[in-house]
């Protein structure tokens, strides 16, 4: 996945074709959790590193602009939306409202609140206040800092998908402040925080984009897996108190990071928290929408010459008993991902960010931290409808696989395979695989499959 998961090269291709928060800021004290873990080697990333328009643009540009200016396709908010068919959801009232989204991301952002303002204005959506939750001794933001300019960038595409998407439900970004060593206090940071808000009562999703390679926790090559389910106390707290948690499943298709963050395992790996059963892993697809946002063309496994959709099978956790029906695809362990939403460099997603003085404007962003967020959204609408609180949902998803797709609203993705890097990956198949999972949805069919309503 990149650092945070949209942990950032800056793509020369892109960029080559190319004030203070207002939001209501809440300091809390970091709490206890597993933050004494021992985790040196664990890197924290965000999965949309790697995957950034570097350079700012006046305006955002149509799809048919951007295959002729840059080579490669990009979307609105707007766009998703018609693609995913969620106006008629709209329509009916159902917006998020009434609903919690927490993003969880180190650092953050402290143009959030006047960046989703611009972003909201383009495209015509509703404005709201951003609730910024600040965990621990978060240090001063630093432009030139590229840990912080990286998490920057992950938290305005999160915010600004999450809530293009749910236009009415409340956001809470949850700031933590990772240090050099990043994971060797970013993870219980980040499971602390989320375990308070959740006890609080102030979450109903939370979406992570970001991971960190299971090979990569100590005592994983001799069989102890210690060191990572320790950390699963915020996921156990989630599953008491009925909030569904995502997370990103990568971007470095069936490979991800070693220690050192930067080079891949020349082997099929799986990462965490993408990989815990009792979170919902969001893997990556590419759409080929026109500029009204209509479909050219089948969505297929995300793989473009700049990543491709995380997927395989967890080297720590056994098969859940919810994947009992796709034992054939998994074998005995844990699959990933669970579903998948648009994620490819090549149809990226415009966000707005000043937070770097030197590359103010609009930018294009993929990964699957782009999936996530958007898929949080997806779940906020389906908790409205529902009326309450969805909680763990991956036993729903695959009840749903069962029924016909005119009722679930999920639609089979069969076309693309996730290698990467020499490692060849898995192939899209009818019915679930671990390249796009159950597949991606019909927004109006599913959320209405989802909530049972």
């Amino acid at each position: 996945m990149g650092s945070p998961a949209t942990l950032r090269r800056s793509l020369a291709l892109l960029a080559a074709g190319a004030t203070a928060l207002t939001a209501g800021t809440v300091a809390v004290p970091a709490a206890s959790g597993a933050a004494s873990a021992s985790l040196s080697g664990v890197h924290v990333r965000p999965a949309s590193a790697g995957h950034h328009n570097a350079v700012g643009r006046t305006a955002p540009l149509s799809t048919s602009e951007c295959v002729s200016q840059i080579g490669i396709h990009c979307y609105s908010p707007l766009q998703y939306r018609t693609a995913y068919n969620l106006d008629p959801l709209y329509r009916e009232g159902i917006t998020g409202k009434g609903r919690t989204i927490v993003i969880v991301d180190s650092f953050g952002s402290p143009t959030i609140q006047h960046d989703l303002e611009v972003f909201d204005k383009q495209w015509g959506l509703p404005d709201t206040k951003v609730e910024v939750v600040k965990w621990g001794d978060v240090p001063e933001f630093d432009p030139k800092n590229p840990d912080h300019t990286g998490w920057a960038g992950e938290t305005t595409l999160d915010v600004e998908y999450a809530h293009a998407i749910a236009p009415d439900a409340h956001i809470i970004v949850v700031e933590t402040g990772v240090a050099e060593t990043e994971g060797t206090t970013g993870l219980p940071e980040m499971m602390d925080a989320e375990k308070a808000l959740i006890k609080a009562g102030r979450a109903d999703v939370i979406s992570q984009s970001f991971g960190a390679t299971e090979n990569t926790f100590p005592g994983f090559d001799k069989g102890d897996f210690k060191s990572l389910t320790d950390l699963r106390y915020a996921f156990k707290e989630a599953a008491a108190h009925d909030v569904t948690v995502l997370a990103a499943s990568g971007d470095d298709g069936a490979t991800d990071a070693q220690e050192n963050g930067e080079d891949l395992y020349p082997y099929r790996v799986n990462s965490w928290p993408s990989a815990d059963p009792l979170v919902t892993s969001i893997g990556g697809t590419q759409l080929t929408l026109d500029d009204a946002g209509k479909r050219t063309a089948p969505d297929k496994v995300w793989h473009d010459k700049y990543g491709a959709g995380g997927g395989g099978v967890s080297g720590v956790f056994d098969r859940p008993w919810y994947q009992a029906g796709v034992a054939g695809v998994t074998g005995n362990h844990r699959g990933t991902p669970d579903i998948s939403m648009s994620a490819a460099v090549d149809g990226g997603a415009w966000t707005y960010e000043s937070y770097d003085p030197a590359s103010v404007g609009w930018h294009l962003t993929g990964g699957t931290s782009e999936a996530t967020p958007v898929f949080s959204g997806v779940v906020a609408l389906a908790d409205q409808l529902a009326g309450h609180r969805l909680g763990q949902i991956n036993w729903r998803l695959y009840g749903l696989s069962l029924l016909p797709p005119k009722w679930s609203g999920l639609v089979d993705v069969t076309e693309g395979d996730n290698s990467w890097d020499k490692v060849t990956g898995y192939q899209a198949a009818k019915g679930y695989d671990l390249a796009s999972g159950l597949g991606t949805i019909d927004g109006a069919r599913f959320v209405h499959a989802l909530a049972g309503r």
